[in-house]
């Protein structure tokens, strides 16, 4: 007996190195499975884990339990609660959520069947019922805390991330102290703030050393806008990624510091990764200068083939060049992504608008065949505005009439189409767009009194104001300088009709 069982897991181990590891040919290594019979847990767990949620192919464990003819075990349920959380899809929800709902309650207390979990839960954004888990958890170790901590970040709750954390009385290990710095930099206030450069200061020196802690401490700093401590870091650091270098350049780029950014870029002598390519190219697009323009082409010109179907760099890349005022590289690029985007077209036809080519813009705002987003209805307006032909008018109100009606309360698309209205000269239309929208910022105050400018109707500029003034709303230097010009308007009026 134990030697078929050593028979069955040696087939197993060779299924995984041989057929799976080497050839990555996942429906034979499927096959071989099948074929052997009495199947252990054990053997189950190996070919769901390392099998094939490591080599990216979570579905088939699903359809492999799918199959399973036994119960299956916490090792089995850890491995399962990982490949539901992977995939995060409506199959993967039903099953983790059924697998969980019969669980036997002694596996509940294992701390590695409950932090999957909670993992996959937290991923599934059922944020509740992997709290309910946690609570009932009698002896917690740290990497559950680390779960809960990371599930908080990822459902974007990080004053609870935080208030976790405080909780926290074990030792922590580099991957919490990773996870916290995440949730401090996304959170970026004064607690957090506090909390991140405490956490620092007290950090061991050997977790100094490991790049992903040392990586978020960066984003973290350079997120606080202390840019000064995330260099000491980053010089600390005795043997630097690719992805320090990114988290280094990218935080100079978001404290405006672009030269230095180009500084330490050109520094980098390992091989740069995708995303280095796309900071550098924003970089680039940013700063704009001679400097600028002859790195970004440089670097452009060397990046690897397979780089250019990455629509994020690609995007990066035309964005950069349409700043350039090259606009002709800017549509090889975009013509020669296979697969693109609504980033990609937004990037294009932002390019266009930015280039004053709109008729080129409404051409290819034309030519999308893909779901439109907000920001290229706010585009699409903004070109419409600018061009305000009979050609303009006719693509901005078919737009307007066709926006799903969630994106009528962003304010930054319905001032665009407030102010597209005002410049077509259609007071009427715009004015219901304004009062049909819930929440208004002071930029949709200011684009209807613009308009009123515009519109010769300068008078009813005062109207809104004092609606402003009614709901608490305090104008901002815009709306200032629009109720000086209404003002202006007015007293020119007053002073003809004395005339």
């Amino acid at each position: 007996m134990l030697s078929n069982f050593l028979s069955n897991t040696f087939k197993v181990q060779a299924i995984i190195n041989k057929t799976l590891m080497e050839s990555k040919d996942i429906d034979n290594a499927m096959h071989l499975f099948s074929s052997i019979t009495n199947k252990s847990n054990y053997m189950y767990t190996v070919m769901f884990k390392a099998g094939l949620i490591t080599n990216n192919v979570a579905e088939k464990a699903l359809d492999l339990f799918d199959e399973m003819k036994i119960e299956p075990d916490q090792f089995n349920l850890s491995t399962l609660f990982n490949a539901c959380a992977v995939l995060n899809n409506n199959r993967a929800m039903k099953t983790g959520k059924e697998l969980l709902a019969k669980m036997p309650e002694n596996y509940r207390n294992n701390n590695i069947t409950s932090t999957s979990a909670i993992d996959m839960l937290m991923k599934f954004g059922d944020v509740e019922s992997a709290e309910r888990i946690f609570r009932s958890m009698k002896a917690k170790d740290i990497i559950t805390y680390g779960a809960m901590v990371k599930g908080y970040v990822g459902n974007e709750m990080f004053e609870k991330a935080l208030d976790l954390f405080e909780q926290i009385h074990l030792s922590l290990t580099n991957v919490i102290y990773a996870i916290v710095f995440n949730a401090c930099a996304k959170l970026c206030n004064e607690r957090a703030m506090k909390i991140g450069k405490e956490l620092l200061a007290k950090m061991p020196e050997n977790y100094r050393n490991n790049n992903i802690t040392s990586n978020s401490a960066i984003d973290m700093l350079m997120k606080f806008g202390d840019v000064e401590n995330a260099e000491r870091i980053f010089r600390s650091i005795k043997t630097k990624d690719i992805i320090t270098y990114n988290a280094m350049v990218k935080g100079y780029v978001a404290n405006e510091m672009f030269e230095k950014a180009l500084d330490l870029f050109e520094q980098i002598d390992i091989e740069l990764g995708d995303v280095t390519y796309s900071i550098a190219f924003n970089c680039c697009a940013k700063l704009c200068n001679d400097r600028a323009m002859k790195v970004g082409k440089k670097l452009l010109a060397k990046m690897p083939e397979n780089y250019r179907n990455n629509n994020i760099t690609s995007t990066s890349a035309i964005d950069m060049l349409i700043k350039f005022g090259d606009v002709e590289n800017a549509e090889q690029i975009f013509r020669s992504i296979r697969t693109k985007d609504i980033i990609t077209y937004n990037a294009m036809v932002k390019g266009y608008v930015g280039n004053e080519m709109f008729e080129k813009a409404l051409d290819l705002f034309e030519q999308i065949d893909i779901e439109l987003g907000d920001v290229t209805y706010t585009i699409g307006f903004n070109a419409c505005a600018k061009l305000c032909n009979d050609r303009a008018m006719k693509i901005g109100k078919e737009l307007l009439a066709k926006m799903p009606e969630n994106y009528r309360n962003n304010n930054i698309t319905s001032t665009s189409a407030i102010d597209m209205l005002m410049k077509f000269g259609d007071v009427e239309n715009a004015e219901r767009m304004f009062r049909s929208i819930k929440a208004k910022g002071t930029n949709i105050y200011g684009a209807l009194m613009n308009g009123y400018n515009l519109n010769g109707e300068s008078w009813k500029c005062f109207k809104i104001f004092e609606e402003m003034k009614e709901k608490n709303i305090i104008p901002d230097e815009i709306e200032w300088n629009i109720l000086i010009g209404a003002c202006s308007k007015k007293q020119d009026s007053n002073t003809k009709r004395i005339d």
